[in-house]
């Protein structure tokens, strides 16, 4: 995959933000049908935001998503939304989850491409599940 460089009116921009966050206690709740709709929930919030979906990885106790954005759109907005409409959604269509005060801790971790390339971070995430 070569370099996605995103254009409007006024700006020619390559930012690609690498995101990682957690469950709550980094309980193992990212399992089955929960994994399945959370993908089906980011993939439809980027789409809605026009944010390209480079790669994502969904382990039963953490995420990682890398997408592209443009420079309105600021890495703690995406997060939030990510996060915000996720754990509402998936919390309403799957009650277990309901035990738990939130569903994400506050935290998260995000790089941008900086001096790695798009593809390193994409095998890096794509690798995750192998690890185990």
């Amino acid at each position: 995959m070569g370099q996605l460089y995103r254009t409007t009116k006024t700006t020619v921009s390559l930012i690609n933000y690498h995101f990682v966050f957690c469950p709550r206690y980094r309980r193992k709740v990212l399992v089955n049908q929960v994994e399945q709709q959370f993908k089906q929930l980011v993939q439809e919030m980027c789409t809605e935001h026009d944010w390209i979906l480079i790669s994502m990885d969904v382990m039963p106790d953490h995420v990682h998503i890398f997408l592209n954005a443009l420079p309105t759109d600021s890495p703690t907005e995406i997060v939030a939304r990510l996060k915000g409409v996720s754990s509402r959604r998936l919390r309403e269509q799957f009650k277990h989850l309901m035990h738990l005060p939130s569903l994400w801790t506050r935290s998260y971790f995000v790089s941008t491409e900086g001096d790695i390339s798009s593809e390193t971070i994409k095998r890096y995430v794509e690798e995750q599940k192998k690890r185990g």
